[in-house]
């Protein structure tokens, strides 16, 4: 953008600089830089150079830049740096190689000539990478229509590093079915599908990983490695008999000195590692090992210089900082390794993977060097060889004061100076145009020109507004040239981020998870045991069943295609085992009649509730007012789609007459208060008085935070509640809350005292209502008879549930994480001190605090000991449930505070603190907490826009390799939201729908399983609104037709199960089709026997509307069996058989049912054909003996 960049072509040492540039090596140092004027400058020399890099001092800076420059120009890269020191974790996330490798991916595809900028950190430099040629060797490129070696490319993925999985759920796997092959490429946004016919590829296609189906046809595709370093056999051979040999030297020393534990660590190390690399092929940790595997690695400027050639030039900003940071990564590195060496956790070799800063300096120093610099520094790694001082200023901000921007526009105006105003968006930039040349006192002769124009140009005494970013505004006083951002006129605004659909609470299909040895509920014999899918053949014919078994050795057997009356048995309490049900026992029955009568009380109290409050009449608050339009804009961060339509509601609620009772939920953090906040505020401004209500003390101080801080720029007064306030403190605020002085009081259930009087109160908010207890629960019952409720709640509820409450309780649900949350970099290690004390270290040096969670209260004040003595210079303090509550408070309190640095306690922070400083988390023994409980404490961190760390430890002792696997591929799961998620996800809806009902349902929920009860609890309301459901029953199809899914169709057999679960589903002839189109693209042609089921599948719906318990259709005839009670009109019966003459009869008495007789070819395909289309002609033509005045109930 010329207006932009031409002005400094102006400057006296710009023709100086440009030409010193052009030989293409050497250093320039350019002092008097600001902030951003830094990225304005680098853009400006980087005409010429197709690749640029620019380095920052830390990640902070560098996501900053990032920011700014993709203004500039569309092709920026992060290029993120590796956690050095937690290289030998067993685990880790794959989301930084995958950022790392999509930088390296675009630097190999670039296009020629088009410029291509990266932005890093120093220590991204310090470690090595593969050669250009390696990183070209070990791509994978595949394209439709070319012909490959199916086996070979299986071969191939794992030797990159892809993980073999049945389905594919994250980046970094790949799954087999068939001749498909699908693959997730760390480097690409969505999963791949390569579908082949014999050896040729069909089609390329991606994929969305959620519905498992196809978005749009590729013509190519490359896959990039999983990992950085590829390894052959070869290298992988000569490796180990290197770190064999080290280990035999390393081992004698160590048994020489009489260290037999550091001796028998290392041995054990490396046999392991052996194990890990030849048995398993896993190449999961190796990157410590690389100096034994890699010969020769390059950094990230040696790699660039090989791909560019000269055409590269790398701005360092602040040198002196940058050598700081490189110093101080380099010294904490080797100070850990030879910790870990003298005690034998790491060998000698592993101490030398990073470079040193000198070493990265050299590699730099025969490029183009250009360092930026506010001032003028002798301290950094290189030697200058040209010096320019520029001068630039950054512009004090206005703090939202129009009237003193429009006095600095006119001084400048009359200096001559060129002024550029920045806006993030077109519309505003042309707005803020049109705002200064209608500015009071006639705007002065301001003239402010919006332009969209890329080439044009300032003029001196012009203002040009235009459309662009940069963080803060500077100037070149010797030029006359100013650069201003909207920012710096308004205040610092909020981020508005490319809307990207987050992971989409997805709740279980309840067959997904579904595997032998499972409880299942059925719906007519009660509670068993599945025990898989059994293929059964009689008489030529093929079909599924489901084997489920139950007390005293009874087998069911049920058609894989009547699924849908059997669900998983879930409830709140997983470890409690459920009693079985006998076959044909009355039992069952029983238990469901309890059920249903304490279902139908339960319905009957919301019905009542919900008409009681539909005819009482509320307070009814005005529209939003400007101020309260101004106070949502301060609001820091983006809100989400979720958050929006959750404040619109609540307002629409405020606004209407009837009084509201709204329940918020979801996950901590997802952004409830500030619904509450803006709720609140527009209740106050209409002279309502709000009242807060929270369960602990800690929450009621942090919410209090919260909102003071928020509303400090209105004149609101807030007052606290809670044991932290001296008696004469609760006093003033009783008192001026009975005068009307004090306009919100948050608190904790010392509000609800008799003696707090409110002058007008309009809005009641509930945090967690199911924490508080029973007799709180009424009086804050009293609270609400006329006052419009917001409760909000952190425990999901599921959505089956919301579905059957929505017309009773008025529900939110925040399911969409909010943007800027890092994900959270998550080690699974077993327990070695050295780590410990390095986490804990560094994250205090980063001013960050530290969870520790050790589940026993025996011996926690042991272990928060042993933490104060390796890690001396840390506070550290326990908390545990069984503490005094005000105890527990002060600590909390402190740890607020920030003067606790590591908070030792058990499980119970995973209830709703969130504290945005504490960023790494380090559980004990993790193998012992389940899944649910781990997801719901990692939660706990990464509350901030840092990176986050949780680190899993677990005792290694010498237990079974298999259990252990399988253990830590449960949390490895867990590390990237994948299936281990949605079983968190389950159980904690349970809890919730346990706390949304009240506690007395639990036993009920308990005895049916949760799925059934909101089954019967959706019955119940529905028939109590008057919607009539007809009893539900079940309508089995038993046709003489191969109908199933064969083995070599579907291999996985959860897959399988998942399938004949959906097309038990299957309601019309749209949802068929879909079905088709999805088998067709998952998993290929769809054969005979398939399409039979889906066939079979519509057929029992037609039955089922006419009131059909069975059809059977077997050796030429086809009965057709009714409910004695279906809507079929007698006197139609006889016109119907006299139409069908001698081959159809009817039998009336007990249950009736038409039989319907044909002739068989002897054929089985045709006599299959021939049952099928007879069967569906007859049910057309039934659909004439339905009686007319009763529409046939489908349910």
């Amino acid at each position: 953008m010329q207006a932009f960049l031409e002005p400094l072509k102006e400057l006296a040492d710009y023709q100086e600089i440009v030409s010193s540039r052009r030989k293409k090596t050497g250093f320039l140092q350019i002092a008097g830089c600001v902030n951003s004027q830094k990225i304005h400058l680098a853009k400006a020399l980087s005409d010429g150079f197709e690749y640029r890099v620019i380095v920052f001092s830390s990640e902070e800076k560098a996501k900053q830049a990032y920011e700014e420059y993709k203004m500039l120009e569309e092709n920026t890269f992060l290029y993120p740096a590796k956690d050095l020191l937690f290289y030998h974790a067993d685990i880790k996330g794959a989301a930084l190689t995958g950022k790392r490798m999509e930088v390296l991916k675009k630097l190999t595809e670039k296009k020629n000539r088009e410029p291509v900028t990266v932005i890093t950190t120093a220590d991204a430099f310090l470690d090595g990478l593969p050669s250009k040629e390696k990183l070209w060797e070990s791509r994978i490129e595949i394209e439709a229509g070319a012909v490959i070696d199916f086996q070979k490319l299986q071969e191939e993925l794992v030797h990159l590093g892809y993980e073999r999985e049945s389905q594919i759920e994250g980046p970094g796997q790949f799954a087999v079915r068939g001749g498909i092959l699908d693959v997730y490429p760390l480097t690409e946004e969505i999963p791949v599908r390569i579908e082949l016919w014999g050896d040729e590829v069909e089609s390329i296609r991606s994929f969305d990983i959620l519905s498992q189906r196809s978005i749009e046809k590729l013509e190519s595709i490359t896959v990039y490695p999983a990992t950085e370093f590829v390894l052959s056999e070869e290298q992988i051979r000569m490796g180990i008999a290197r770190l064999e040999k080290e280990a035999v030297k390393q081992e004698k020393i160590f048994r020489d000195a009489h260290q037999p534990e550091e001796a028998h660590r290392i041995a054990t190390q490396v046999s392991e590692l052996k194990e890990q690399l030849l048995e398993f092929q896993s190449k999961a940790n190796l990157e410590g090992y690389i100096r034994y595997f890699y010969e020769n690695t390059v950094t990230m400027p040696e790699l660039l210089a090989d791909m560019a050639g000269r055409s590269l030039v790398f701005y360092i900003d602040e040198p002196a900082r940058v050598k700081e940071q490189a110093d101080a990564i380099e010294l904490e590195f080797r100070e850990s390794m030879e910790q870990r060496a003298r005690k034998g956790y790491v060998l000698p070799g592993q101490m030398n993977i990073l470079y040193s800063g000198e070493q990265v300096a050299a590699t730099l120093e025969k490029n183009a060097v250009v360092t930026l610099a506010t001032m003028e520094t002798k301290y950094g790694y290189f030697r200058t060889e040209k010096h320019v001082d520029i001068a630039a200023r950054n512009i004090a901000p206005y703090n939202n004061s129009f009237e003193s921007l429009v006095k600095d526009l006119k001084k400048y105006k009359k200096s001559g100076y060129r002024v550029l105003l920045l806006s993030g968006s077109r519309t505003r930039a042309r707005r803020l145009a049109e705002d200064l040349r209608n500015a009071e006192d006639g705007g002065a002769g301001l003239t402010a020109v919006y332009t969209e124009d890329p080439m044009r140009e300032v003029q001196p005494g012009e203002i040009l507004t235009y459309y662009g970013h940069v963080n803060k505004g500077f100037e070149y006083p010797w030029l006359k040239f100013v650069v201003l951002s909207e920012s710096d006129i308004f205040g610092s605004e909020k981020r508005k981020k490319k809307k990207k659909k987050l992971y989409q609470g997805q709740k279980i299909n309840d067959f997904n998870d579904l595997k032998i040895g499972d409880y299942v509920v059925h719906e007519t014999h009660g509670l068993g045991i599945y025990k898989g899918i059994e293929k059964v053949e009689v008489e030529n014919i093929v079909k599924d069943y489901l084997k489920i078994e139950y007390r005293d050795g009874g087998n069911l057997y049920i058609l894989a295609t009547g699924l849908d009356v059997i669900q998983k048995y879930a409830s709140a309490d997983a470890a409690k085992k459920p009693k079985l049900n006998k076959l044909g026992g009355k039992e069952w029955e029983h238990t469901k009649t309890k059920v249903r009568s304490a279902v139908s009380a339960v319905a009957k109290d919301l019905v009542e509730l919900y008409a009681v409050r539909q005819q009482s009449e509320g307070y009814a608050f005005g529209k939003d007012t400007v101020w309260q339009r101004e106070f949502e804009e301060m609001f820091p961060f983006e809100e989400t789609e979720d958050q929006l339509s959750a404040i619109a509601d609540t307002k629409a609620d405020m606004e209407s007459h009837r009084i509201m009772d709204r329940l918020i939920c979801g996950d901590v953090g997802y952004g409830k208060t500030e619904i509450a906040i803006r709720a609140a505020f527009k209740a106050v401004q209409e002279g309502k008085q709000v009242v807060y209500l929270v369960p602990t003390t800690i929450l009621a101080q942090q919410h209090y935070n919260t909102f003071v801080q928020r509303m400090k720029d209105f004149p609101v007064n807030i007052a606290l509640m809670s044991r932290f306030r001296t008696p004469s403190e609760i006093k003033k605020t009783v008192k001026d809350l009975e005068k009307g002085m004090v306009d919100i009081v948050i608190g904790t259930h010392r509000v609800l005292s008799a003696d707090v009087k409110f002058k007008d109160l309009g809005l009641l908010i509930i945090d967690e209502e199911q924490r508080f207890g029973v007799a709180h629960k009424e009086k804050i019952k009293k609270l609400k008879e006329n006052v419009d409720v917001l409760t909000l709640t952190a425990t999901p509820i599921p959505r089956t549930l919301h579905m059957s409450l929505i017309g009773i309780r008025d529900m939110s649900v925040l399911e969409e994480a909010p943007n800027d949350r890092l994900p959270i970099q998550t080690f699974v290690c077993e327990y070695n001190d050295e780590l410990v004390r390095e986490a804990i270290v560094r994250e205090m040096a980063r001013g960050g605090q530290v969870y520790y969670v050790y589940n026993r209260v025996n011996n926690i004040a042991d272990i928060a000991a042993q933490i104060a003595k390796l890690v001396p210079e840390a506070n550290v303090a326990y908390a545990h449930g069984q503490m005094k509550e005000h105890e527990l408070e002060r600590i909390m309190f402190d740890f607020i505070n920030g003067e606790i640095d590591v908070l030792v306690s058990t499980t119970i922070i995973e209830t709703g603190l969130d504290i945005s400083n504490v960023n790494t988390m380090i559980i004990h023994d993790s193998d012992n907490l389940g899944l649910s409980q781990l997801y719901q404490l990692r939660g706990r961190v990464g509350r901030s826009n840092r990176n986050a760390y949780a680190f899993l430890m677990y005792k290694r002792d010498k237990m079974l390799k298999e259990v252990a696997e399988k253990r830590l591929a449960a949390i490895k799961e867990f590390t990237d939201l994948g299936s281990g998620f949605k079983i968190a996800m389950r159980d904690l809806e349970i809890r919730g729908a346990g706390n949304l009902l009240g506690m007395s349902q639990h036993g009920h929920m308990e005895a049916v399983g949760y799925d059934l009860y909101c089954k019967m609890l959706n019955e119940a309301v529905q028939n109590l609104k008057g919607i009539h459901t007809t009893v539900d029953f079940t309508t089995v199809i038993d046709l003489d037709v191969d109908a199933y899914i064969p083995a070599e169709y579907i291999v996985n057999e959860t897959q399988k199960l998942d399938i004949y679960k959906r097309i038990a589903g299957i309601e019309t002839l749209k949802e068929r089709d879909e079905m088709k189109d999805e088998l067709l693209d998952r998993f290929g042609n769809i054969p005979k026997a398939v399409d039979n089921l889906l066939r079979i599948a519509l057929i029992r719906m037609a039955a089922h509307a006419l009131d059909m318990t069975e059809i059977k259709g077997k050796n030429g005839r086809i009965t057709f069996n009714f409910r004695p009670d279906a809507a079929i009109d007698p006197l139609k019966i006889p016109a119907f058989l006299k139409k069908h003459g001698e081959e159809m009869s009817f039998t009336a008495y007990g249950n009736p049912f038409f039989t319907y007789k044909y002739k068989k070819t002897g054929l089985v395909e045709t006599d299959a054909e021939l049952l099928m289309g007879k069967t569906e002609e007859l049910l057309e033509e039934m659909k004439e003996l339905v009686l007319e005045k009763l529409p046939a109930q489908e349910n």
